[in-house]
C-alpha cells in the first residue's frame, strides 16, 4: 500500500514536461476557468453562512460566562466546517465539468506513451461529461456520507488530530479516483472502473494527496492542479492498465 502511494506521488515528476512536450496547456483553458469560479463560490458562501452556523453552535453554549468568546470560536469553527464541505463539493463540480477536456488530455498521452497499443473504445464529449458526472455524484455521496461524521468528531479536542487525518487521505482518494476515471472511460464501464480504482486505492491517495496540497497555494494552485494531477494520473492508470494486461496474457 505504501509503496503505491509513493509510486502516485512520484508520477507527478515529468507532469509540467509532458504538457508542454504534448502542447495540452490549450485543453486546459475551461477547466482552469471552472475551477478558479468554482472556488470564489465557495469561498463566498463560507464567508456568507460562517455567521449563521456560527450562531447555531454557539447556542449550544447555554451558559453566560464566556458567551462572546464561545461565539467567535463558534464563527471560526463554522466556517472552517462551510470550506470543508466546500472542498468536497469543489472536487467533484471541477471534475465532473472537466470532463469533456481532461478525456482529450488522457488520450493525448496514451497516444504518446503507448503509439504501438493504443487501443480503446471511442467516446463523445456528451457521453464523456455524462460519465463524469455519474462518477463524481456517486463519489460525492459517499464522501460526504465519510466526511460529516469525521467533521463533528473533529470537534473533540482528542480526536481532532486523528479525524484530520483521516480527512484528508479521504479527500485525496476521491480525487486521485476522479483523476484516474479520465483514463478508465475509455477502457472501462462504470462498475468496472470503481473495481479498478478499489483494487489500486493506494494510487488515488498518491496522486490525490498532491491534488490537494496544490489547493493550499493561493490562487495559482486552483488554476493548475487539474492540469497536473490529471496528466500525473493518466500516466500512472495507463501504466497499470498495461501491467494488468500483460499479467492477463500470461495467465491465459
Amino acid at each position: 500500500m505504501i509503496k503505491s502511494i509513493f509510486k502516485g506521488l512520484s508520477a507527478y515528476r515529468d507532469s509540467f514536461s509532458l504538457i508542454s512536450e504534448l502542447r495540452l496547456w490549450n485543453y486546459f483553458a475551461i477547466p482552469m476557468l471552472i475551477s478558479f469560479l468554482s472556488a470564489v463560490l465557495i469561498i463566498l458562501i463560507a464567508w456568507g453562512l460562517s455567521d449563521t452556523i456560527g450562531g447555531i453552535i454557539s447556542n449550544l453554549w447555554v451558559w453566560e460566562w464566556g458567551a462572546q468568546t464561545v461565539e467567535t470560536i463558534s464563527i471560526v469553527i463554522g466556517a472552517l466546517l462551510i470550506v470543508a464541505i466546500g472542498l468536497v463539493l469543489y472536487k467533484h463540480i471541477i471534475m465532473a465539468f472537466s470532463a469533456p477536456f481532461m478525456s482529450p488530455v488522457s488520450e493525448k498521452i496514451e497516444s504518446h506513451l503507448y503509439a504501438d497499443v493504443h487501443n480503446h473504445r471511442e467516446t463523445t464529449n456528451a457521453t464523456q461529461l455524462i460519465r463524469g458526472i455519474r462518477i463524481n455524484l456517486r463519489n460525492l455521496s459517499w464522501e460526504l456520507l465519510i466526511t460529516i461524521p469525521l467533521l463533528l468528531l473533529s470537534l473533540i479536542p482528542v480526536l481532532g488530530i486523528i479525524t484530520t487525518v483521516m480527512l484528508f487521505i479521504i479527500q485525496a482518494y476521491y480525487a486521485g479516483f476522479g483523476n484516474m476515471d479520465y483514463t478508465l472511460e475509455r477502457h472501462m464501464s462504470y462498475r468496472e472502473s470503481i473495481n479498478f480504482v478499489k483494487r489500486n486505492w493506494g494510487y488515488a491517495i498518491g496522486n490525490g494527496i498532491v491534488f490537494m496540497l496544490f489547493l493550499l497555494i493561493p490562487v495559482v494552485g486552483i488554476l493548475i492542479v487539474l492540469p497536473v494531477s490529471v496528466t500525473a494520473a493518466s500516466v500512472i492508470t495507463l501504466k497499470i492498465l498495461k501491467q494488468e494486461k500483460e499479467a492477463n496474457m500470461k495467465i491465459d
